[in-house]
């Protein structure tokens, strides 16, 4: 399984994890070529080499009509006007993640659009339907939250023109590298979103602002020891759409690293760090469903967990257990894959008496397994042999080995192997 994972210590910015993900592309001059030629009016990325706290990363720069990205901006790219940052201990007006100056004054000379405008642009670029509607998703997750937070409906939000531009380069990067890297699963650490104040055209907001805290909602994020806005409405709104699970590195091996910075000088090395791996123990994040049941038969509570198998359930069983005032009853365990959750919760209410189930995410890990054919000391058999995590296993067929013992009138234990004899060893 190949398995992207997005360390986010420093927080999330759209250009960090475009940085940071073209690191990891095999060729990322086409990339850029194919990128500045997608169709966005005016708009040419680039990408520079950049040192933070001694470590070499890339950092992205957008230019617009022939401008630096840094003498547009308003709060990280997608801010609505009503929204514009400065950083309060500075008074220096700044992008929200990377510190880039300028007089949101200077905006209200711009004109403004709309969602649909933003989405009609996206939908006219020069890229696949896969990124066309990943990078609309993004979009829409970002005007929801503005709209929360201004209190309007997502229609009636405006961004700034030059903004627009801005953010989208910085979407469509991201949604086309995903789409081109191919991970299975993408994996993200807990969020580091900066703590602290910072002014907008109306007052003093906190860290994280607003419309980025109703991204984050449901995600596991931490202030950190930061005084700055380190995660925006951008970043946040990719690390939503694409990530499927948040927590410390998985176990996989490594095959590229890299590394998107942002503008800022931090304590920290202010970037973004992607790896890109694979797991050859086939590990997997599997759903388990639970229920406790105390009005069956055990045959009808047998038929259940064999029906469940037969249906493609990874395993199901059946554990005795004792529920309220010392009742005997039994627990049936049902692990599947998460393709597979609805049609076995509802064998597990068609089959069963009970009337809720219990759900968990879990991690499952497991060696990689094989066919073979074993010599023993009354012919071949079939078996299975399991490798991984330092461990090689093999084990006969059982119903091989039984067949044996009954036509030889022996015991299964007097079934000697002698080795594998099929022809891959």
């Amino acid at each position: 399984m190949k398995i992207l994972y997005l360390e986010c210590n420093t927080g999330a910015a759209g250009d960090m994890l475009m940085g940071a993900l073209l690191e990891l592309h095999p060729d990322r001059d086409n990339f850029l070529k194919r990128l500045n030629s997608a169709g966005i009016p005016g708009v040419r990325v680039y990408a520079e080499p950049s040192e933070k706290c001694g470590i070499m990363g890339t950092h992205i720069r957008v230019k617009i009509n022939g401008t630096e990205e840094s003498e547009h901006a308003a709060h990280e790219h997608v801010h609505t006007h009503e929204h514009i940052h400065e950083n309060i201990h500075s008074h220096e007006h700044i992008h929200a993640h990377d510190g880039h100056c300028h007089n949101p004054h200077e905006l209200h000379s711009h004109s403004h659009s709309r969602l649909k405008d933003a989405l009609e642009l996206i939908n006219s670029l020069s890229v696949s339907e896969n990124v066309k509607m990943n990078a609309a998703a993004v979009y829409r997750i970002i005007a929801e939250a503005e709209g929360h937070a201004h209190g309007k409906p997502i229609d009636k939000i405006h961004f700034h023109e030059v903004g627009e531009l801005d953010a989208i380069a910085d979407i469509i990067g991201v949604c086309m590298l995903i789409d081109e890297l191919k991970p299975d699963t993408i994996f993200s650490s807990p969020v580091c979103t900066g703590f602290g104040s910072v002014r907008c055209a109306h007052g003093i907001l906190p860290v994280p602002a607003p419309a980025t805290a109703y991204i984050l909602r449901g995600m596991p994020v931490y202030g950190g020891n930061i005084e700055s806005e380190l995660c925006t409405p951008t970043g946040a709104a990719l690390l939503r759409r694409f990530v499927s699970n948040f927590g410390s590195l998985p176990l996989m091996r490594i095959e590229k690293t890299g590394i998107g910075t942002g503008t800022k000088s931090l304590p920290a090395a202010n970037c973004v760090r992607a790896m890109l791996g694979d797991n050859s123990y086939d590990s997997s994040m599997v759903t388990e469903l639970r229920c406790n049941i105390d009005d069956m038969t055990g045959e009808a509570a047998g038929f259940a967990a064999d029906t469940l198998m037969s249906s493609g359930a990874l395993d199901a069983f059946i554990t005795p257990i004792f529920m309220k005032k010392n009742r005997p009853g039994l627990l049936l365990t049902c692990l599947c894959r998460e393709t597979d959750r609805e049609k076995m919760l509802t064998l597990i209410f068609r089959h069963t008496s009970t009337i809720g189930v219990r759900e968990y995410k879990i991690s499952r890990h497991t060696m990689q397994r094989r066919e073979v054919l074993l010599n023993t000391s009354h012919g071949t058999i079939r078996g299975k042999k399991s490798s991984g995590f330092g461990a090689v296993k093999i084990k006969p067929e059982y119903d091989d080995l039984s067949r044996i013992a009954r036509e030889n009138g022996i015991a299964i234990s007097d079934i000697k192997i002698n080795g594998i004899s099929d022809s891959s060893e």
